[in-house]
């Protein structure tokens, strides 16, 4: 449903800090994303987390997450990553990690509008390995003129 391009046009982040290959799925009535990011080994932070044992980490799940909930959210509004805007990420609640996400996994992002109030969006998002969930938990952005 939207490609790499589309994503890049909508979020700002760029290599190695764009997390989302695709999203496959955006159901704006019910206000859900499902999107996915394809970890392979040749992810720079395989190198020291950990040598012998890569193991994607925890806070880059999180952000992989918030990634696509920003997607979800730049959607509803029909807007862009502005120049003069940034939304960051200031806060989670609930979140919990289940088990390791690692090269060769597809790693699959789900996220669903739980409120939006002046300027601050709340999202329900999980993250999950063939049909599992590894980490879940609520996230909170916030829009910031720069």
């Amino acid at each position: 449903m939207m490609d790499i391009n589309e994503i890049r046009e909508l979020l700002p982040h760029r290599y190695p800090f764009l997390l989302v290959d695709r999203v496959v799925e955006m159901d704006l009535e019910e206000k859900r994303i499902r999107a996915y990011k394809n970890v392979t080994i040749n992810e720079p932070f395989f190198n020291g987390h950990f040598p012998g044992h890569p193991i994607m980490p925890g806070v880059l799940i999180i952000e992989a997450m918030a990634q696509a909930a920003g997607l979800l959210g730049f959607s509803l509004m029909g807007a862009k990553a502005a120049a003069d805007t940034l939304y960051l990420f200031v806060g989670s609640d609930n979140l919990r990690f289940r088990s390791p996400v690692t090269p060769g996994d597809q790693l699959i992002l789900e996220a669903r509008v739980l409120s939006t109030k002046r300027g601050l969006w709340k999202f329900e998002c999980q993250a999950s390995v063939d049909g599992k969930a590894v980490c879940s938990g609520e996230i909170i952005c916030a829009e910031q003129k720069k």
